[in-house]
């Protein structure tokens, strides 16, 4: 593992903002103790905006391999995630007031309360 795959596992939510980044072709989702990812492709450049949370549905903005120039919209749906994960969905997604993005480097490129 990389140093910047293991820098970006160590960033941390508090107890209402959840954590969204991304390493390579993964997604990562943070929240409590939970740190969720899943494959996302091998084109998403980096999130940079987050316009819409709604229990565990995300409208973002993202930057493309194929298009680094400009944002595309992007949509996340964790409820299926969760359900092949055996998380109770409800429970963990109820506390959850704010998604932040967060990258290793430390920056925050964007948040939706």
């Amino acid at each position: 593992m990389t140093s910047d795959v293991q820098e970006t596992y160590e960033l941390k939510a508090d107890n209402a903002t959840a954590v969204l980044s991304s390493n390579g072709e993964y997604t990562l989702f943070v929240f409590g103790d939970r740190r969720i990812s899943f494959y996302t492709g091998k084109n998403l450049d980096c999130y940079t905006r987050i316009l819409e949370w709604d229990h565990g549905y995300l409208v973002v903005m993202c930057k493309t391999m194929s298009q680094s120039d400009q944002e595309v919209e992007d949509y996340i749906d964790l409820l299926p995630i969760l359900d092949n994960l055996y998380i109770d969905a409800d429970r963990f997604l109820d506390p959850i007031k704010e998604v932040e993005i967060k990258y290793a480097r430390g920056e925050i490129a964007g948040n939706s309360r």
